[in-house]
């Protein structure tokens, strides 16, 4: 029994008692107004506030899990704090044939630019392969270009680009997956029972941050039997990711991996990766780029080949996750949700689009219109070193202006879920919630007051998730997903709710955090 506190009724909270037996909830009552059952635990709110879990929308749960193992890059200022980093780890692991790391800065280097020979001058005698933040981009150095083939390729593939000298010379950055997976496949990968333990811990610190239930947005059919074997402190729904040139062949293994789920593990959708990211040019756009040295960007899939595999897996009763970052490449993806609606005829099928950096406004109604759930990342809508640096300057000042319209979207009448990519960007709902109310002073008509914000990282990731009968809200025959909070969060500065603090995290009425 919670009591001594205010419960979210969907707008704020108000004073009440919540009674929960058996993981449910099985009473909203005013405060005193029902006994509590005999032997029953009581939480004392202390005057704070209950919330519903709070739900992301799209995360990396496993990537964020395994950073740690790897050369710790990820808040590096500088190239030379990165290659400073580098030295020290290889010094410190002489026995490892490569050195691998994660989560470098794109604004470290003049337009996202990386070259082999700022690592060779730290490490010439073994690979070293960089990931950065986004995971879009690769850094490697000349051993690593040459061991994975790379270093006298002379035609791009067709899913993605190397950045070259003037003499067609590769240079060190590898963008989007053609380009940068023979590297990754040099970097050994970890046991399964590493992964599983990555797993659970990555889910502790989730539940930490108020979370109860994950998207996680990229999961290989591998690694299936991790999230089945991990302790999970918070619901995970998994997302298996379609290869653009051999998703035929991963059909059949999808279909038998649907039914495989436990207590906090789902198996039902597909993701899509059907563009880049517009801070390194690789967001599919319906223009060319202001320096127009990237064209429109670089597709990921062709779009009768996207209608095809969405419609595919849409037919085998997969809901479809799609990254769509760049305004073609949000057309392109409702185009595909629009093919196999129209193929497969109707059913609750509630595909995702998620990132949404760039809608063209003619766009923005078919969400509703086709039923698809638009999840967005508030962290990434602030005027930030990548969005001054990288993004604004690709943009120009028209479509700068239309990036991550979430108040558009939410007016349009679709259902709209927030995320935060962990660990692209950090975890924390409450900070998210002060991104999208705040939006650091940058378009502010885009902003979304919080109130709308929980909304968001409830109900409305809550219907993400097909369990709006379950999950999102705070009354009889809801699963106890609960997160207690110091204070109602609509009653404070939208920028000091990151300092609100989180008290305690349920899971099914089990502690978790």
């Amino acid at each position: 029994m919670y009591v001594n506190g205010q419960v979210w009724n969907g707008r704020r909270a108000r004073p009440a008692d919540v009674h929960v037996a058996g993981g449910t909830i099985e009473a909203v009552a005013s405060p005193g107004a029902l006994p509590p059952a005999p032997g029953s635990v009581i939480h004392d709110l202390e005057g704070g506030a209950l919330l519903p879990g709070f739900a992301d929308a799209h995360a990396h749960p496993l990537i964020g899990g395994l950073e740690d193992r790897y050369c710790p890059v990820r808040g590096s200022r500088t190239v030379g704090e990165v290659r400073d980093r580098v030295r020290v780890y290889a010094r410190a692991h002489p026995g490892q044939w490569l050195i691998y790391g994660e989560g470098f800065e794109l604004t470290l280097a003049p337009g996202g630019v990386f070259r082999a020979s700022w690592l060779d001058e730290v490490v010439a005698d073994r690979p070293v392969v960089l990931r950065s933040s986004d995971i879009h981009t690769v850094w490697c150095n000349t051993a690593a270009l040459r061991r994975a083939g790379l270093l006298h390729l002379a035609a791009d593939p067709v899913d993605g680009r190397l950045d070259r000298d003037a003499d067609g010379t590769p240079i060190g950055t590898l963008r989007e997956w053609g380009a940068f997976q023979p590297a990754l496949d040099l970097v050994p990968p970890p046991g399964p029972a590493d992964r599983t333990l990555a797993l659970s811990r990555a889910s502790r610190r989730l539940a930490a941050t108020g979370l109860t239930w994950v998207q996680d947005a990229w999961v290989e059919a591998g690694d299936v039997p991790a999230y089945l074997g991990a302790d999970l402190a918070v619901r995970m729904n998994l997302a298996l990711r379609a290869d653009p040139h051999t998703w035929r062949e991963q059909r059949e293994h999808f279909r038998s991996l649907r039914g495989a789920a436990s207590d906090t593990v789902s198996v039902r959708t597909v993701k899509f990766f059907v563009d880049g990211i517009i801070e390194g040019g690789t967001a599919a756009m319906l223009d060319p780029y202001e320096d127009s040295a990237d064209g429109c960007g670089l597709p990921n899939w062709e779009p009768a080949e996207l209608q095809a595999a969405v419609t595919a897996f849409d037919a085998d009763g997969f809901q479809a996750h799609i990254h769509a970052m760049g305004d073609a490449g949000v057309r392109t993806a409702l185009d595909a949700v629009e093919a196999a609606a129209r193929t497969n005829g109707p059913r609750d099928r509630r595909p995702v689009l998620t990132h949404l950096q760039l809608v063209h406004p003619a766009d923005l109604p078919r969400f509703r219109e086709l039923g698809v759930v638009a999840v967005f990342q508030p962290l990434w809508a602030r005027p930030d070193a990548v969005m001054t640096d990288l993004t604004l300057p690709r943009l120009g000042d028209e479509r700068g202006g239309r990036q991550y319209a979430i108040a558009d979207m939410l007016a349009s009448g679709a259902t709209v879920a927030f995320a935060s990519d962990w660990p692209i960007t950090r975890p924390e709902p409450l900070h998210i919630l002060s991104a999208a109310a705040t939006r650091g002073g940058w378009l502010p008509g885009q902003r979304v007051d919080v109130a709308r914000g929980v909304g968001c990282y409830t109900t409305g990731t809550a219907r993400l998730a097909f369990a709006e009968h379950t999950q999102g809200t705070i009354r009889p025959g809801m699963r106890a997903d609960l997160v207690h909070l110091g204070t109602d969060p609509t009653t404070v500065d939208p920028a000091a709710l990151p300092a609100v603090p989180i008290r305690g995290t349920w899971l099914a009425g089990r502690r978790t955090a």
